[in-house]
């Protein structure tokens, strides 16, 4: 069982995601891969956690299952306090839509899609007025006004990254994941990207959950967790510091 904060959590709200008992178990040949075992997380709004792990420990399919898009072998989790067991597909992403954002290692632009209609997409989930306006407004904040109409192919690694921040801020998301952020950028314009990723955080009073294997990016967080056999433990800050 992971530990929990040593934070008073009496007059805390209601979390934003609470997972108990997680496990994922997949099939491989004739043989049962148990990947996560037994785990439990608590995210209160506001937080930012980051998950550190070794490459092959799991970070993508926890994140994966944290935020819906895919379902546990058993165990409960909610997110706004509602049970994903009781939401179908279609259920989670209803869900989601407006209030999580997401931001890839691979950035998961659409590529026939210009800066601008990328990020549009998730504004079309919701009932926002004048999606144009804060789309082009949210691209500014990112520093790519004058890239508009530019396809995903025409813009550096960092500009597309940048164009998937704004697209997991521009619905006013109240949970925003990220997997890797900075892993396909070079440590300069992966620096650039942290920054903006936090500054943008929190100006929009966002909670954040993140998995990386880089300690530079885990300790901008408030909280970080170490995924090791499948389980979460807290890291205490000096161990993040290392």
């Amino acid at each position: 069982m992971s530990h929990s904060s040593t934070r008073d959590t009496t007059a805390d709200p209601a979390p934003i995601l609470h997972a108990a008992g997680l496990f994922k178990e997949v099939d491989s040949g004739e043989r049962r891969l148990t990947i996560l075992s037994d785990l439990d997380l608590t995210v209160f709004p506001g937080e930012s956690v980051a998950i550190l792990g070794q490459s092959g420990a799991g970070k993508s399919t926890l994140l994966g299952l944290l935020a819906g898009l895919d379902a546990a072998t058993r165990g409960r989790l909610a997110m706004f306090g509602h049970d994903l067991a009781d939401l179908d597909e279609d259920g989670r992403a209803a869900l989601r839509a407006g209030r999580v954002g997401f931001v890839f290692q691979n950035f998961q632009l659409l590529p026939t899609l210009t800066a601008l209609e990328n990020v549009l997409l998730p504004l079309e989930l919701t009932d926002i007025g004048d999606p144009q306006a804060r789309a082009r407004d949210w691209l500014g904040r990112v520093g790519l006004a004058e890239r508009l109409d530019h396809l995903p192919k025409q813009l550096s690694g960092g500009e597309q990254q940048r164009v998937a921040l704004a697209r997991a801020f521009v619905t006013g998301a109240e949970l925003v994941f990220a997997d890797e952020p900075t892993g396909n950028l070079d440590p300069t314009t992966g620096a650039r990207v942290i920054d903006l990723l936090f500054a943008l955080n929190r100006e929009a009073g966002t909670t954040l959950v993140l998995v990386t294997h880089d300690h530079a990016l885990a300790r901008r967080c408030g909280r970080c967790l170490r995924l090791s056999d499948g389980r979460l433990a807290e890291m205490a800050r000096e161990e993040v510091e290392a």
